[in-house]
């Protein structure tokens, strides 16, 4: 029998499904402002803010690509990436908060990115000037470029200056980045089919597995979730539960586009898996952006999959480790601090399912410190999983 397609492995290179993400994120936006400015919906700025820069981090952790070039995930290129996503969800939590960082901060990678990345392309000998060379399809490159970072500096003069225009203006201007970024991708993806790049860089030139970089940005959201909680507990700020939710959404759509990581368990990167990522990544997009129209529904999805997941994986790691176990062979330390931090995290995460399902079961300073240590608890695990894959580079045979 012929395997479905659908579940068979998506060819779409990591490049595309950035490009694409950003894409649904603004026509969904797009689609959204105009009812928000007729008045119809409720609309939460700071969680669009926090959201787009969210989707900026991402953009850095994943692939180092920058709003001023490409870079390697080297330590100071991810360092970057996740104070710009710790700014994101700080802003996306708590209104206000940060005043106008927010804006201030997306108004440079938005606008000063988008024209450097113009004049990089323009004047580089690598870029406009040798793509018109090849001609064909690359013709488009530039026009799908050009594009894109033409309307991206308008979208940062619209952050900058809220006011300027009417409303449906920058509705329409958030459809054309996303339309501009969705035919960059698809212009990309043709070119990588015709012409598939020599060869991807290694993770040890990069610093982080992309698996853990993903890794690595859950852990900071559960940590500073978890610090954040506190303060809102004793009333001293206030908090956006519609965009926490979102945004929690939007991290298992990443998760799932990027590496094939759902809430539960790992699975091959099939056109199933990022269909569902994009699903994902939609309904936290909506949330972020319109507070309360998706709580009751996410906070039962997000339930339900922490619990789920927290027990698939809590089988999957202790099935193998009590049969090894049962058979006297010896467990490597490492192991057992892996598979330990594994099975603390799962429990945590169960019990934070629990919560969203049963309320007011926990008490909300007790949830923030359960949070908190899940963050602390997904850092250790990044750092024994570093551990071990640098153990096992030294120990392969040159």
């Amino acid at each position: 029998m012929v395997e479905s397609k659908l579940f068979q492995a998506a060819d779409l290179s990591m490049e595309v499904v950035i490009l694409l993400f950003g894409g649904m994120a603004m026509l969904i936006l797009g689609i959204l402002l105009f009812p928000v400015y007729a008045g119809v919906l409720p609309y939460y700025e700071n969680g669009l803010f926090g959201l787009l820069l969210v989707i900026f981090a991402f953009q850095i952790v994943a692939m180092g690509k920058t709003p001023f070039g490409d870079f390697k995930r080297n330590g100071p290129v991810m360092f970057c990436g996740i104070t710009v996503a710790a700014v994101g969800i700080v802003t996306c939590f708590i209104p206000d908060l940060l005043g106008n960082v927010p804006r201030m901060l997306l108004t440079l990678l938005f606008g000063v990115g988008g024209l450097f990345l113009l004049l990089q392309m323009v004047l580089a000998k690598d870029k406009a000037r040798l793509w018109r060379t090849y001609g064909g399809i690359f013709n488009y490159l530039i026009v799908a470029c050009c594009t894109v970072y033409l309307v991206q500096i308008l979208i940062a003069v619209l952050i900058f200056k809220p006011n300027l225009v009417p409303g449906s203006l920058v509705a329409s201007a958030a459809l054309l980045y996303g339309l501009a970024l969705v035919y960059l991708a698809c212009v990309v993806q043709k070119i990588s089919r015709r012409h598939p790049p020599a060869g991807q860089a290694s993770d040890s030139a990069t610093g982080l597995s992309l698996d853990n970089a993903m890794l690595l940005m859950m852990g900071v959201f559960m940590l500073l979730l978890g610090l954040l909680l506190l303060p809102v507990n004793l009333g001293l700020i206030p908090f956006s539960p519609s965009a926490q939710l979102g945004l929690l959404m939007v991290l298992f759509g990443i998760q799932m586009l990027a590496v094939g990581s759902t809430p539960i368990g790992a699975f091959e990167r099939s056109w199933l898996v990022i269909l569902l990522g994009f699903v994902f990544g939609g309904l936290g997009i909506v949330s972020c952006i319109i507070p309360g129209i998706l709580v009751v529904a996410l906070t039962f999805m997000v339930g339900v999959l922490n619990i789920a997941g927290g027990i698939v994986t809590i089988a999957k790691v202790s099935l193998p480790l009590l049969k090894e176990r049962k058979s006297g062979g010896p467990i490597p330390p490492i192991r057992i601090k892996i598979d330990s931090a594994l099975l603390l995290m799962n429990i945590l995460t169960i019990l934070f399912g629990t919560t969203m399902l049963v309320s007011n079961l926990i008490p909300g300073l007790i949830l923030g410190a359960i949070l908190a240590a899940n963050g602390c608890v997904l850092l250790y695990l990044l750092y024994q999983l570093e551990t071990l894959r640098k153990v096992q580079r030294r120990e392969m045979p040159v």
